[in-house]
């Protein structure tokens, strides 16, 4: 068990140190700085010693959210930054050093050193029990907990000095026992408020007292900067880097330097120097008395016992609480306000980016008039639900051009302003005009979202409830998705006035069954799809092609009133993509906002530096920023909503937010937060969204899910965790927060990633940049083909009427797929009978989920749900699972019940799992030559191979504690996808000068699918790569897993058959690889950035990218002549001497990962392609059962 009691080892004598002025030397021994079992003199090294080497490869593959990107500054000289850093933060003191200050300084020393020395020993505790023996050692007096508040108060930054749960620190140590059960000191009980105890007692086999729950132990901690793992040389036993594959026994004690050591404690002497110089000079300039002055700010970090400042009335982290109401008020201060008492924080220290802080003033609302009369009824409705007397004026333009269509016009309406300007009365008065008028009326409402539609289905029947004249307030309004009972459906569709629906139940379930629904769709005035934006991309092709198929439907059964009124964000195209989605050209357009808005204010708020004053300590934790920040503002009153990019970053803040209200004294707050994102169960989501709106909750956390409009009440502000892929999804995030005339606050907390650090050191463009334009491809064969089956199974196609919904080229198509009758009508093929719509999935959604069941004291409740393809990378056995930032550790993982068994755990840490992903080619159908060179480009089906052989535990400073071995079964899926073989002529120039080769195709890819959407209507992430690993990629010696020297892409939607993206890409492949050399070529940049061979959505943070080589890879492709004169070195070695140029000895370990790519087998009577793309598509083949690529594709 880690130790508390009986202190550190005293330490003496030995090395010499640097002296600040008026400080003393402190010698440490020599002995002391060497690594466990390296000093053969001193004891006899044992087996076990052997073990204990380091775990340096475990820390490179820690969280990916700390790691950076290998540069290219060279490692013998400090780069221009940090030698400007290091000039800047040297400070000349105006006075001699006062006595108590060199009395001071010579503290620090001691502090500093037993402190380094202790927390390279993973079973000791670094509290102030622990080490104050060992300091009195060195100072030759008593050292107190005030002394350790003046140095606190000297670099309050870099200190952490506080009392903390000792079950808390409790971490993982190898013991002499292998325990698979996890009976392990890292795992402590959890208490368990739902059932009144602690969980996990009798099946962990402990007792209580070995948690130590509720004991207060006084910890100390250096911030400012981690050690480096090493391992010992097997046989000089000297410390030294890790050069092979990680194993569990390297995890045992780490390995250090005396070096590295000896460095570091010198660098925080010279740092606390310093501090004491600015402090000196600052008492002068207001003519203060230094030892007064430090006494009296040192009061303010002498840490409290929880009790003793319970007593007080205030939290254990005074500090921190002072200027925090004592209560959530009901009525918050002005945003300004706000963020000027986060600026006045001691723990802000310039987060705000310069020029990211932007003020959009308030507007006044601007009204209009209705040109037609509302019924009393009506009138009333509005007053008493709404509190409505006046239309602002965008409502009343769309009003009008509805009702005026309605009443014998032609025109649509896509509205197209801002979040919460009042755009869901645009779509609910005149459906309710038009019911009062004719009870047969129907309309149909349809959401991207089910949450969106029983959301949207409230507020209506709300307002509904005010009509009682005419029977409106009687009339069937409901849902019909999925979760609509099989006995209600009938009555539903025969009943109903109005539905509310997704495109996926239209699709499914009302079109194939037209025949049922045709009362519904003879009557259909108004067809209603909110959230327009939303269908973009692959699912917009497919929602074009549905509206298409209801129009036509529609028009069959003599319906020609029906109108489509859409609403979105603000977007660049919102009339163009409108046209694209229903083929409608008569459209009305309403984009001026009428609407009064609050005072709005967006911050960039970068994390600053682990030393505020030295930039070389690389930047602190983006997660612990954010849950300041969280809490600060929960506590001032401030309605939250906090953004996360994936559910693992959404649960991790969740229990980072309760740990941080714990540490400011108010646990009280912890129900007032929670979490929300994919995978709860909807009741649990219904729960979360009822009490945000009604105002139980005062933050949620959570993913992109909440990104639509369901309606959560007014919010505050909008926490952004980390640049959320596109600037459109920033914006949409950003507008959840603001109501009418209250102001409002957005804040984006830049990450370690270069994408993040691109937008805080370039704010301006999260404002200046244009709006997205949305993208609907109605060319794409595999999507078109499958709705124009589904068409033909629900009412027989004739080519030449129904072409003005499925273009000019439905002749060609139903003569190709489709059965031809004697009448000359076309017919569903067999193939894809009976039900040609289960053939057609309009989004790559699961219907395979495990269920998540918590087994805590018997209790077998269910969770969540998670969806298969998530499940072996997320409920391993042993995994710890985040559900509300509570811990579950997996017990029992049952692939063919479809279920894992979870139980709460108190553990202080978390696992990530260690996988893998290899993207390789299967068959080759076509071969395209590439203009002006002899490579060549292919075509086929593409093997995604994803492997978990092991998962680290990592702690919350992601320092991985132990790597455990997994043995389960690879996931295994195709699609479709082109792939390009790198001449061996570029691997051996980038050989030579020393680039490296996995980093540089990596950029290749990049670039390559950066230029796709210039030619493919396609969605960012559509089209994927092989990401590489850092781990893999920058390991010294030889790995087993070579990878082929290849750029590869393929869809990331569609299945097996692929969305037919990559099969229009491959036309234009010359084109792509030319773009994307002229985009990377004329980048200023050195080492590759967001603009040429960074992407936004890389799952490996774009840590292996190499832009030089990247340029040697494209231009070969495109058989331009390389001049090697011009290619640059590599950061790694210097040029080798001359004659030794071409030595593969020097570069071996640059292209160990990657080897040359072998010729993959190809399909019989294969296509060669020709040199340039094939205008249009007529040639293209769809293969019978796989959707591959016939023989038929193109012409020489």
């Amino acid at each position: 068990m880690p130790r508390e009691q009986g202190g550190a080892p005293e330490l003496g004598g030995g090395a010499s140190a640097s002296q600040q002025p008026g400080g003393s030397e402190i010698k440490p021994a020599a002995a002391l700085l060497q690594p466990s079992g390296g000093n053969s003199k001193r004891r006899r090294r044992t087996d076990s010693d052997s073990k204990h080497e380091s775990q340096e490869e475990a820390e490179d593959s820690k969280l990916k959210t700390t790691k950076k990107r290998k540069t290219t500054t060279s490692k013998k000289e400090p780069s221009p930054a940090a030698a400007a850093a290091a000039a800047a933060a040297a400070v000349e003191c105006l006075i001699p050093w006062p006595a108590f200050f060199q009395t001071l300084e010579k503290t620090h020393r001691a502090l500093n050193l037993v402190y380094t020395f202790c927390s390279t020993r993973k079973h000791v505790l670094t509290t102030f029990s622990n080490l104050r023996s060992a300091v009195e050692a060195h100072i030759k007096r008593p050292f107190e907990v005030e002394d350790v508040a003046l140095v606190v108060a000297i670099r309050p930054d870099g200190i952490r000095f506080e009392y903390v749960d000792g079950a808390a620190l409790e971490i993982d140590v190898w013991g002499q026992e292998k325990d698979d059960g996890f009976r392990r000191h890292g795992q402590a009980l959890a208490p368990d408020v739902s059932v009144g105890g602690v969980t996990g007692l009798e099946r962990l086999g402990r007792t209580g007292k070995e948690g130590r729950r509720g004991e207060q132990v006084l910890y100390f901690e250096f911030i400012d900067e981690h050690l480096r793992r090493q391992v010992q040389d097997p046989k000089t036993g000297e410390p030294t880097k890790p050069t092979r594959t990680l194993r569990r026994e390297t995890l045992a004690m780490p390995v250090f330097g005396q070096k590295q050591l000896t460095g570091l404690i010198e660098k925080r002497n010279v740092k606390f120097g310093q501090a004491i110089n600015l402090f000196l000079n600052q008492c002068v300039e207001k003519s203060l008395d230094p030892e007064i002055a430090l006494k009296s700010k040192a009061e303010r970090y002498i840490p409290m016992p929880p009790t003793t400042a319970e007593e007080m009335g205030s939290s254990m982290a005074p500090k921190l609480a002072s200027s925090l109401p004592e209560t959530i008020p009901r009525e918050r201060k002005s945003i300004p306000e706000i963020i000027d008492e986060l600026k006045d924080q001691p723990w802000y220290t310039g987060q705000m980016v310069p020029d990211g802080h932007r003020v959009f003033e308030a507007q006044e609302a601007v009204y209009g008039e209705l040109d037609f009369l509302l019924s009393q009824d009506l009138v009333n409705a509005l007053y008493n639900g709404r509190g409505i007397t006046q239309f602002y004026a965008h409502q009343a333009e769309a009003i009008n051009a509805l009702v005026a269509a309605h009443d014998g016009g032609r025109q649509s309406v896509v509205v197209a302003t801002p979040t919460s300007s009042g755009k869901s009365l645009i779509y609910q008065l005149p459906v309710l005009h038009a019911l009062e008028q004719d009870h047969n009326t129907r309309a149909m409402y349809i959401f991207p979202t089910k949450a969106l539609a029983q959301d949207q289905k409230r507020s209506l029947q709300e307002l509904m409830r005010y009509m009682p004249e005419g029977g409106i307030s009687e009339m069937l309004v409901e849902t019909f998705d999925g979760d609509t009972p099989m006995g209600e459906r009938n009555t539903i569709r025969d009943e109903a006035r109005i539905i509310f629906t997704n495109p996926d139940m239209l699709h499914i379930t009302i079109l194939p069954q037209e025949e049922r629904w045709r009362t519904f769709l003879k009557n259909l005035r108004y067809v209603v799809v909110d959230e327009l934006h939303y269908y973009n991309g692959l699912l917009g092709s497919h929602v074009a092609f549905i509206m298409r198929r209801l129009r036509r439907i529609c028009r069959a059964v003599g319906n020609r009133e029906v109108r489509f009124v859409s609403c979105s964000a603000t977007v660049a195209n919102p009339r163009a993509h409108f046209e694209s989605i229903f083929g409608i050209e008569d459209v009305k357009l309403v984009d001026s906002d009428g609407s009064p808005s609050g005072r709005k204010e967006f911050l960039c708020w970068n994390t600053p530096f682990r030393d505020p004053g030295d930039p070389s300590s690389g930047r602190g934790d983006a997660l612990f920023e954010c849950a300041r920040l969280f809490c600060q503002l929960v506590l001032r009153g401030v309605r939250v909503i906090a953004f996360c990019r994936v559910r693992e970053q959404c649960e991790k803040l969740v229990g980072a937010v309760k740990h941080e209200l714990e540490k400011l004294g108010r646990p009280e707050c912890i129900a007032r937060v929670m979490g929300y994102r994919g995978g709860y169960t909807a009741r649990d989501r219904r729960q979360i969204e009822s009490d945000m709106f009604e105002g139980r909750l005062m933050g949620i956390i959570a993913t992109t899910a909440l990104e639509l409009g369901v309606d959560i009440g007014t919010l505050d502000c909008v926490l952004t965790w980390g640049f959320p892929y596109t600037i459109a999804n920033l914006r949409q995030q950003s507008g959840r927060a603001g109501r009418r005339n209250k102001d409002s606050l957005s804040i984006l907390v830049g990450d370690c990633f270069a994408t993040d650090q691109h937008y805080m050191q370039n704010p301006d463009e999260l404002f200046t940049k244009p709006n997205c334009e949305l993208q609907v491809d109605l060319d794409n064969m595999l999507v078109k083909e499958g709705h124009v089956q589904c068409a033909a199974y629900e009412m027989p196609i004739r080519p030449e009427q129904d072409s003005v919904y499925f273009g000019q080229d439905l002749a060609m198509l139903c003569a190709d797929r489709l059965v031809k009758d004697e009448a000359g009508f076309y017919h569903c093929h067999d193939r894809f009978r009976p039900s040609p719509s289960k053939f057609v999935s309009i989004r790559d959604t699961e219907e395979e989920h495990f269920a998540i069941v918590d087994i805590t004291h018997g209790r077998n409740l269910v969770l969540e749900e998670l969806e298969a393809s998530r499940a072996t990378f997320t409920v391993y056995d042993g995994a710890i699972f985040l559900h509300q930032g509570i811990t579950y550790l997996v017990r029992d993982f049952n692939p063919d019940k479809r279920m894992a068994r979870v139980e709460k755990v108190k553990v202080d840490w978390t696992t990530s799992q260690r996988d893998y992903t290899d993207i390789d080619p299967v068959e080759t159908e076509a071969i395209k030559r590439i203009a002006g060179s002899p490579c060549r480009a292919y075509y086929g089906p593409i093997k995604i191979k994803q492997v978990v052989f092991g998962y680290f535990k990592v702690d919350k400073k992601n320092r991985v504690l132990d790597a455990v071995a997994v043995d389960n079964p690879p996931v295994v899926r195709f699609s479709k996808g082109m792939w390009i073989d790198i001449p061996k002529s570029a691997l051996e120039i980038m050989v030579k000068h020393r680039l490296h080769v996995a980093g540089a195709i990596h950029a290749a890819e990049h670039a390559v699918m950066s230029m796709v959407p210039n030619f493919v209507v396609s969605m960012p992430g559509d089209v994927r790569t092989e990401c590489k690993n850092s781990l893999k990629e920058f390991a010294k010696r030889e790995t087993k897993r070579k990878r082929p020297a290849r750029l590869t892409f393929y869809d990331a939607k569609g299945g097996a058959g692929g969305s037919g993206i990559n099969t229009k890409a491959f036309e234009f492949v010359d084109l792509l690889l030319r773009q994307a050399l002229e985009r990377v070529r004329s980048c200023a940049c050195l080492g590759g950035c967001v603009e040429c061979v960074a992407s936004e959505l890389c799952h490996e943070g774009n840590e292996v990218l190499c832009k030089s080589g990247s340029l040697v890879i494209l231009k070969s492709l495109l058989g331009e002549t390389i001049d090697e004169a011009e290619v640059p070195y590599g950061p790694e070695e210097p040029p080798p001497p001359p004659g030794l140029e071409g030595g593969r000895r020097r570069g071996r370990e640059l292209i160990e990962t990657v080897v040359l790519a072998e010729p993959v087998s190809q399909r019989l009577n294969i296509e060669h392609k020709g040199q340039g793309p094939v205008p249009g598509t007529p040639g293209l083949k769809i293969a019978d059962g796989d959707y591959g690529l016939c023989s038929e594709v193109g012409s020489e």
